[in-house]
């Protein structure tokens, strides 16, 4: 599976109004938490790899009645970047049962955490495209438009631009880094 990704540095009120405007549905807001791993057998940066276990909670939940709310656990493998013009990657992800077990045994492994990534997410869909609106902390606000396939990556690539496009923001203008080495180039 990839996942052909778009990101641009965008304030989100004037995003927020053209996605009302362009009929998008609102899906959720989340809170996540990314803890990024280096890898005892080679080099992540060096190799454009990524290996992650996501923690996210339901912005919702946590606000109403000051609940906890479910947190979801998942393991990401990213892959290195295919193309030139966006962030498409292959990329493969699990659900994690025992958090506290994975990180036991990635650290038996000589996985040690790297980074993490903290961020508010507010997801929608137009087209057949998820649209998300991220504050990442000590970045700032970001647009990433995403279409996952399995082969196809073009036809993907146009549609996520469009929508992107459409919304009125300049995807010449994107960023194919990730927030990872976003922060770490903040350092």
């Amino acid at each position: 599976m990839y996942e052909v990704e778009v990101k641009v540095r965008a304030e989100h009120d004037s995003v927020r109004d053209a996605l009302d405007s362009a009929g998008a549905t609102h899906v959720e807001a989340v809170e996540q938490e990314d803890t990024y791993y280096h890898a005892p057998d080679r080099n992540f940066a060096q190799t454009d790899e990524a290996l992650r276990i996501r923690e996210e909670r339901s912005a919702t939940s946590r606000a109403d009645e000051g609940q906890e709310g479910t947190i979801d656990t998942r393991l990401t493998y990213k892959g290195p970047l295919v193309d030139s013009e966006s962030k498409t990657r292959q990329e493969a992800e699990t659900a994690v049962v025992d958090p506290a077990a994975l990180r036991s045994i990635l650290d038996g492994l000589g996985y040690d955490p790297a980074a993490t990534v903290r961020k508010e997410r507010e997801r929608f869909t137009l087209d057949g495209i998820t649209v998300t609106l991220d504050t990442v902390d000590g970045l700032g606000e970001f647009v990433e438009a995403e279409l996952e396939t399995e082969d196809d990556i073009d036809s993907a690539r146009d549609r996520v631009v469009t929508v992107l496009t459409d919304l009125g923001l300049d995807t010449d203008e994107q960023i194919r880094t990730s927030y990872l080495g976003l922060l770490l180039a903040e350092e």
